[in-house]
C-alpha cells in the first residue's frame, strides 16, 4: 500500500496542536535548510529541540545527541536526515511513544513510514513543515 500524506485540513490541525518540535539533524550552520526551517518555526512560536550529536546548542536551545537523550517527549519529530536513517528514527519514535513524525522534503522511506503508521504514529512525508505552517496559517498553541 502506498503512503499518502494527511489532507491539508489534517496537516493544519496537527501543526496547530503541536508545541515542541524535536528537529533531528538540525545544523548550527546558518546556510543549511534545517537551520532556516527551525528558525522559521521558532518565529511562529514553536519550541525547537535540536537533536544532533556533538553540538551543544542551536538557535539558543540545548541540543541532544539523539531522541533517547531528550528530557521529555516532544509533540513531533521533524527529520532532516538522509532517508537511510529514517528506519532507526522510526524505531526510536515507536520505543519512546512519540505520536507525530514529519519527514522534510526529500526525506522518503515508504517501508519505515508504513511501520510508523501501523504503530499509530501520524506521519507527514516529503513536505516542509515551516512552508506548510506558513501556507496554512498554523502557529504553536
Amino acid at each position: 500500500m502506498q503512503f499518502s500524506n494527511p489532507d491539508p485540513d489534517e496537516i493544519l490541525r496537527l501543526l496547530n496542536k503541536v508545541h515542541s518540535i524535536a528537529v533531528v539533524g538540525l545544523s548550527p550552520n546558518e546556510a543549511r535548510p534545517s537551520f532556516h526551517v527551525a528558525q522559521g518555526l521558532q518565529g511562529l512560536g514553536y519550541r525547537i529541540i535540536p537533536v544532533r550529536p556533538k553540538v551543544d546548542a542551536v538557535l539558543g536551545e540545548k541540543a541532544y545527541a539523539d531522541l533517547e537523550s531528550l528530557p521529555g517527549q516532544p509533540d513531533i519529530v521533524d527529520v532532516f536526515r538522509a532517508s537511510e536513517h529514517v528506519p532507526a528514527i522510526v524505531d526510536s519514535c515507536i520505543k519512546l511513544g512519540i505520536k507525530n513524525l514529519w519527514l522534510q522534503e526529500g526525506v522518503i522511506h515508504e517501508a519505515a513510514v508504513q511501520r510508523a503508521t501501523e504503530a499509530g504514529i501520524t506521519v507527514v512525508m516529503n513536505r516542509c513543515m515551516w512552508r506548510d505552517a506558513v501556507k496554512f496559517g498554523a502557529h504553536s498553541p
